[in-house]
């Protein structure tokens, strides 16, 4: 080969290669430094990292407290086992072995605080309830305690529960005489669409059986129309529990075709300015409270930190941004709306932050307290077949899609959404919020107690302000005030929109009485000069040494610290 002609197939070659590397670096630039920006990474380190846990003595002391903290945590504790074990026997007797039976339970149960001590918070403190009735701002459990409901019905309970017994019993008179008849459809529907239509502001509306199936059916559709192979999401951010949207830790599947970049990044931009594989970007609105961050439970609060603030101003010119571009480059934005949709207005999102998206998913709330997904969009990205070629098609079915019994709850829950009373608790709702926040704030600060709470509109997530091992204590007692809290515990407090000032008032008497007693009882004692890095590094060292036992041994049995 002449030296003229080498040169004409290394130089090609050679830009290419230089080509492909600015465009892979340009990627990485866009990933969020954090695990949760990088799956793959965070998959690995997952496989790593051993499990080991703290013996009685070492569970009250992980942190070096002296004596006499550490009496005053096993005293603290003993209390609430003592209290949980008095005032709801019928609930622990109920939950009793159900563990064994439903793994939900076990996971729920093993994952509700940072593994180290998980064994003993397992077997000593029974906190579960079993519930039987609702009204008002109020849960009843089945041995008559009344609770303050914080949980929120994992996001479905918007407006009061009471709202949706109204909706379940208009369903009833609606559709009642027609039972569970599947395939032709009730002219209920004809309203509801409508609704929805005006509610989307979009053209076109499909139905599925739950919100994670609605995003399935949002990314298949911008696959199918655009042609290209891959989706964006942001890290941190849930889009359902599907492989493709969940690719680092809890999936065992393969990562699909998704890139996972950091949200409010410009370098994100870039590589959507650039790339031509990608067919849509997920946005999940709530991740404007802790943007890049995974669901803030208490389970992960290892080092006892947490960081959550929403800034509405800088989210919206996100939005507004991320909007351009993908307009420009003809990238199917989508909202998914399942958890927040209904919250924030009665636009949603789009109407909140003043954006439109492609594609905007609804599910939780919207089925007027039965199981939905909905898809809404334009015609030319919801059609499921190409006129010109009969046989190119986008499948989508669903044995309980449209089931005319959530359609009519969901049209009672439409139908609601106008009527006066709600449209005016709409225009109230972000002073009426900002207030709340602010009152529960300067709580915190009078009782000198070491927690804030942040919030985006009524969904509220509590942070700490020193670092300590022991932080996701607090749940427990907050539970032992009769706050009712979703699984993931103080990282997320769903308060429903039909709470009263004075119903506020008693949540913040209760969370404060709490906190006081968690402080009386030691568990936020903490060695002079530490800092969440220090806290860190010890339990750094734990996993290094528990690494080390594990391999030297013959057994891979749990590693135990402390007696």
């Amino acid at each position: 080969m002449t030296t003229s002609l080498l040169w004409i197939v290394l130089v090609p070659s050679a830009l290419w290669l230089a080509w492909r590397l600015i465009v892979r670096l340009r990627l990485s630039r866009a990933k969020h430094p954090s695990l949760g920006g990088h799956v793959r990474m965070a998959r690995r380190v997952a496989r790593w990292v051993p499990h080991y846990e703290f013996g009685v003595d070492r569970f009250f002391e992980a942190d070096g407290a002296p004596a006499k903290i550490r009496d005053a945590r096993q005293a603290g504790f003993a209390a609430l086992d003592a209290h949980f074990r008095a005032t709801r026997p019928n609930s622990i007797h109920a939950l009793a072995g159900l563990g064994d039976q439903v793994p939900d339970m076990a996971f729920i149960a093993r994952y509700r605080v940072p593994f180290q001590f998980s064994r003993l918070v397992r077997e000593r403190l029974k906190s579960g309830v079993m519930v039987e009735r609702s009204a008002g701002v109020t849960i009843t459990d089945i041995d008559g305690n009344s609770w303050l409901d914080l949980g929120g019905a994992y996001g479905v309970n918007v407006f009061g529960y009471d709202f949706y017994k109204e909706c379940l019993d208009q369903a009833a008179q609606t559709v009642g005489e027609l039972g569970p008849v599947l395939g032709p459809y009730h002219p209920v529907i004809g309203e509801a669409v409508e609704r929805l239509r005006r509610v989307s502001g979009h053209e076109q509306v499909s139905f599925h059986m739950s919100g994670t199936e609605a995003v399935m059916q949002a990314v298949r559709m911008a696959r199918y129309h655009t042609g290209r192979s891959h989706v964006v999401r942001f890290s941190g951010a849930y889009h359902g529990w599907w492989d493709e949207v969940q690719p680092g830790i809890g999936n065992p599947g393969r990562v699909g075709q998704v890139y996972t970049l950091a949200e409010m990044s410009e370098a994100t931009l870039k590589v959507l300015s650039t790339r031509r594989n990608i067919a849509c970007v997920l946005v999940n609105p709530l991740q404007a409270l802790h943007p890049n961050r995974n669901a803030p439970g208490d389970g992960a609060l290892v080092t006892g930190t947490r960081r959550a603030g929403f800034d509405r101003t800088a989210y919206t010119n996100w939005l507004h941004r991320l909007r351009e571009v993908c307009s420009a480059r003809g990238i199917v934005l989508i909202f998914d709306e399942v958890f927040l949709g209904f919250r924030l207005a009665r636009g949603g999102a789009q109407e909140w932050f003043g954006v439109r998206a492609d594609l905007v998913t609804y599910g939780k709330t919207l089925g007027g307290g039965l199981p939905v997904g909905v898809v809404c969009g334009p015609e030319n990205l919801m059609r499921r077949y190409r006129p010109e070629r009969p046989l190119d098609i986008c499948f989508a079915r669903g044995t309980f899609n449209a089931h005319p019994w959530v359609l009519a709850a969901m049209q009672a829950f439409l139908e609601r959404l106008d009527q006066p009373e709600i449209l005016d608790l709409y225009e109230r709702l972000d002073a009426t919020w900002e207030n709340r926040a602010e009152k529960l704030n300067q709580a915190f600060k009078d009782a000198d107690l070491p927690v804030q709470a942040s919030h985006l509109s009524s969904v509220f997530s509590l942070g700490y302000g020193r670092p300590s091992r022991y932080n996701w204590m607090f749940q427990f007692y907050l539970n032992a005030e009769g706050l009712m809290l979703p699984w993931v515990g103080t990282g997320r407090l769903i308060f429903s929109l039909n709470y009263s000032d004075v119903e506020f008032d008693k949540v913040v008497e209760r969370i404060v009485r709490a906190g006081q007693r968690m402080a009386a009882d030691g568990w936020w004692w903490h060695p002079e000069g530490a800092t969440a890095r220090s806290v860190g590094r010890q339990v750094l060292g734990e996993l290094l040494k528990a690494r080390f036992q594990r391999a030297s041994a013959s057994s891979p049995s749990p590693v135990t610290m402390g007696s």
